[in-house]
């Protein structure tokens, strides 16, 4: 039996343009009062359909969620600004209204001014979604700004924002300033993913220490496939001990090196991390030595349920993975990811190498980074590709 607190038009590929379009799927909206979901991901809305739906959207006084993702497949440009911002001016004065997801919609730079009314307005928000939007840096500091001035408008009536999902977005060094703002004066945030945004070392190094290291309750961290090298690591490593509550971190694909996870694992044997469930540390160049250093933060971290280590350079048959095990199966909780993609390493060399290595990759990250304010065509520009070469970062299904 269908929910009556739930109107879903998610999937039916529906291309509704005017309000003819879009008024007989609204009619058990308009007719319910009890609506405290709505989904429409998987259609695409005009900007006059979008008028229509708005207007059904002002009476639904028991708002809690809406989902706007995938809304605007196959739209103009021009149209995308006046139909979102209908249908978000249309939400602002719902004061139930505490999750909304706009992910997979092509927003960029010229979207920003209704993504930022919204967002810097509606006080009773507590979960942003909004992953896969093309932002860019520039259109990613006017979200966190707008979040940062959302912070200003919280009172006691208005739970603290608690999560923000804004992954493949392109926020680049750039937006991290912003970012670490916005998360410095919303304390309360509980679960933060922005995965694969091609943040490097400096822009992750300003992100932990500067705004997430203030979020004492966070419990869900994940920034897969983003540049930490040593530098991101060693800032990892200097503020995991503020998260007492964190359950879940993820720096996969990372570039933490062998190094960097043993800074992270020195860290985590600490004891400040009790809660920790699920440590996701593949593809990150991790030998036998990190390897090593891990196998003391699995003994102290007792809740851990399960740690990814897959495309690492160690081998399987490598006498600490087998102890790792171990533990888990003393325990009788607890395991390994399948360890299928391993590349075997040479510890005398790698010992001889690492240093080598390690400036290497800060080198070209840092020419990458130069590079990335300058604007020059792409067929001229070869040192991303060189940093591809060199980094050797394989890539992983998120």
């Amino acid at each position: 039996m269908a929910s009556t607190t739930t109107f879903s038009l998610e999937g039916k590929a529906l291309k509704l343009d005017s309000k003819t379009d879009i008024e007989p799927h609204l009619a058990a909206l308009v007719s319910n009062s009890d609506v405290e979901e709505i989904v429409l991901q998987g259609n695409t809305i005009g900007i006059e359909a979008s008028k229509a739906l708005a207007e059904a959207l002002k009476t639904k006084s028991k708002l809690k969620t809406v989902n706007l993702a995938d809304i605007y497949t196959g739209r103009l440009i021009e149209e995308i600004p006046p139909s979102l911002s209908s249908i978000l001016t249309s939400l602002l004065p719902h004061t139930s209204l505490t999750h909304i997801n706009l992910s997979d919609n092509a927003f960029g730079l010229r979207m920003h001014e209704p993504l930022v009314h919204f967002l810097s307005s509606h006080a009773p928000l507590q979960h942003l979604i909004l992953n896969n939007n093309g932002l860019g840096p520039e259109c990613g500091v006017l979200i966190a700004n707008a979040l940062a001035d959302l912070a200003a408008k919280k009172t006691a009536a208005h739970p603290q924002l608690q999560t923000v999902v804004c992954g493949r977005n392109r926020l680049e060094n750039g937006s991290m300033e912003a970012w670490a703002k916005a998360f410095a004066v919303h304390p309360g945030i509980k679960t933060v993913r922005m995965v694969q945004n091609g943040i490097r070392q400096e822009g992750i190094e300003h992100l932990l220490t500067k705004g997430l290291v203030n979020c004492k309750g966070l419990e869900i961290l994940d920034l897969q496939d983003n540049t930490f090298t040593i530098k991101g690591a060693k800032a990892l490593a200097a503020v995991v001990g503020q998260w007492a509550v964190i359950r879940e971190l993820g720096v996969g694909d990372c570039l933490l090196s062998s190094r960097g996870a043993i800074a992270l694992a020195e860290s985590l044997v600490q004891g400040k991390n009790k809660d920790l469930k699920i440590l996701r540390l593949q593809y990150n160049e991790i030998d036998t030595k990190g390897i090593a250093a891990l196998k003391g933060a699995v003994k102290t971290l007792v809740k851990l349920e399960l740690l990814e280590l897959n495309g690492n350079k160690f081998s399987e048959a490598d006498t600490h993975v087998e102890a790792i095990r171990e533990i888990f199966e003393e325990r009788g909780l607890g395991e390994l990811d399948e360890l299928s993609d391993l590349e075997d390493s040479d510890e005398e060399e790698d010992e001889e190498e690492e240093d080598e290595e390690e400036e290497e990759r800060e080198r070209v990250v840092k020419e990458a980074d130069e590079a990335e304010g300058e604007t020059v065509a792409l067929e001229q520009d070869t040192r991303v590709d060189d940093l591809a070469d060199i980094l050797g970062k394989t890539s992983i299904s998120k």
